[in-house]
């Protein structure tokens, strides 16, 4: 054998798992098809939120959670009902044990620090049975993606360095070896060197051929976020309405999940393939590094969110409160976009851009920067968005505004009689303590909680008021995020084959394994969970391979 374990893929979850199978004294070669400059993978994009449960973060917010209250939560929103969710299912009370009990001590044992405003993302706004977070449970890691990732990169650098684990980057696996009805290794096509930098596209040229041969595989080649065409091919038309014809990718070109089906070839199972996460908030990115590259909105409370046609969405279709809700009543519409109109009051306090690079003094650890958040104008990055992204309209009249929305679209779509009788209707309710509109209660709900109150959520006010002023229009497009279906595994990480039974030597973690047993979030994601089902399942695999 050329190794006892081979990983492909050197995003986080193959980074955990291959840091944890070289300190049990395993052998290990890393695969990926992008070159060094990715190692990281998808996770370093990200902005390192991380879900805890009772955490010393949250106690101090005056935030009481507990592991009932997050399983409560948990599954309502996953809302299991497939036989094949036996494995899911299983996954999910292992995270949450693993949520509430070391997850947090471990990773700050390896230097990973967190901001101490927790963020409540995902809020739901239904039933206290079912989807949304009932308290704030969003963790920003210290030096967001990267962050996360750095505990990782050095213990397998470490071993890099004390040859028990190789890389091999360029490396693209087009089928897995299979010896006597286990899988024994991997071969495939070694691509020319591409020196393009992070999250650029690279080439496909071949430059020569590999095989490697390995006691066991751990499949962590993450998901499909990057191929529309796969998107739409497992689209759930039935649950969310037709794909939609445009989206923007919030995932470099190479989140192509073409390991999905070279696993199935080699015996795996792929269950709740329908499954996925998708935002509604997506912005075309000014200054793009991938193709067709998105970047999502974290929004606060407070915008009012408008159809194509100017009619202002019901809850909980609000902001930050219902992705998928929300995204299926944007289908419904029969468009592929949407509106926030919102205020400089508003955006200043409430606009955050999801992504390492769109938060830099998060990401560098900047406490001076940081504190920038809390002055009279919006973050940097936001300001950016307004003064040269082109989903973005200012206007100083309610008028100009829509006249600039019904141009950015090339349609006079909107009425702006229309849209003025909405905003005074909701604008009425704020004039008092007392209201039947469900937003305006949920903004007032959020103040009650320190973290939103003094960085999150803006003092209530009417849209229309010049004091708060000048007015601002968003356009928002979809953007493809997470697969929440995969490889169906069992809770040593085995690939199981569609009777049940483990395909021998296969492993899989991260997000090509559905974050665990092909499916741990169920239909709906709580946030935070990503990055930590990586972890998580990482760290099982790396566990459990060759043992």
């Amino acid at each position: 054998m050329d190794c006892d374990v081979l990983v492909i893929g050197a995003g986080l979850a193959g980074l955990v798992a291959a840091a944890e199978a070289v300190e049990r004294g395993l052998r290990v070669t890393v695969l990926d098809q992008e070159g060094a400059q990715n190692l990281g993978g998808q996770a370093f994009w990200s902005l390192g939120g991380l879900f805890f449960i009772d955490s010393p973060e949250q106690r101090r917010m005056r935030i009481r959670d507990s592991r009932d209250l997050a399983r409560q939560d948990w599954l309502g929103s996953a809302q299991f009902d497939r036989p094949e969710d036996h494995w899911p299912r299983l996954w999910a009370e292992a995270y949450l044990d693993f949520a509430a009990g070391e997850k947090r001590a471990w990773l700050h044992a390896q230097g990973m620090r967190w901001f101490p405003v927790v963020g409540w993302a995902e809020r739901g706004g239904s039933l206290a049975s079912g989807h949304g977070n009932s308290v704030p449970r969003f963790h920003v890691t210290w030096g967001t993606g990267p962050g996360v990732l750095a505990p990782f990169v050095r213990r397998v650098r470490e071993a890099e360095a004390k040859g028990r684990l190789s890389f091999r980057f360029r490396h693209q696996v087009d089928r897995l070896i299979v010896t006597n009805g286990a899988v024994a290794g991997a071969e495939g096509t070694v691509l020319k060197e591409d020196r393009a930098g992070r999250g650029k596209t690279s080439s496909r040229e071949a430059a020569g051929t590999f095989s490697i041969s390995a006691d066991a595989v751990v499949v962590a080649s993450g998901g499909i976020g990057g191929n529309h065409e796969l998107v739409r091919r497992n689209w759930p038309v039935d649950r969310l309405g037709p794909p939609p014809a445009s989206m923007v990718s919030g995932v470099p070109h190479h989140v192509d999940g073409r390991m999905l089906e070279i696993a199935q070839a080699a015996g795996g199972s792929v269950i709740n393939g329908d499954r996925m996460w998708h935002y509604t908030e997506g912005l075309r990115n000014w200054d793009p590094i991938w193709p067709n590259h998105g970047i999502r909105i974290l929004p606060g409370p407070s915008s009012l969110w408008f159809d194509a046609d100017g009619n202002r969405f019901a809850a909980p279709a609000m902001p930050g409160y219902d992705t998928l809700g929300t995204l299926k009543a944007i289908r419904a519409t029969g468009h592929d976009y949407s509106w926030f109109i919102l205020t400089k009051s508003i955006i200043k306090k409430e606009f955050a851009l999801s992504g390492s690079e769109q938060n830099p003094d998060l990401t560098g650890k900047d406490i001076r920067l940081l504190l920038k958040r809390l002055g009279p104008n919006p973050p940097g990055p936001v300001q950016a968005f307004m003064d040269r992204g082109e989903d973005f309209i200012v206007r100083d009249t309610l008028e100009d505004l829509v006249k600039g929305m019904n141009g950015l679209t090339g349609s006079a779509r909107l009425d702006p009689a229309h849209i003025r009788a909405q905003i005074e209707a909701r604008d009425r309710e704020v004039a008092n303590a007392f209201s039947k509109d469900a937003q305006v209660t949920a903004i007032r709900g959020a103040r009650g909680y320190l973290g939103d109150r003094l960085m999150r959520t803006a003092r209530p006010h009417r849209i229309l008021d010049p004091k708060a002023g000048p007015l601002i229009a968003v356009r928002l497009h979809m953007l493809t995020r997470k697969t929440l279906g995969g490889l169906q595994t069992d809770l040593s990480s085995r690939v199981l084959e569609l009777s049940g039974e483990p395909v021998p030597g296969l492993y899989a973690a991260g997000e090509v394994a559905g974050f665990g047993g092909g499916g741990v979030h169920g239909y709906n994601a709580l946030e935070g969970t990503f990055l930590g089902g990586c972890i998580f399942s990482g760290r099982v695999a790396g566990r459990s391979v060759c043992a």
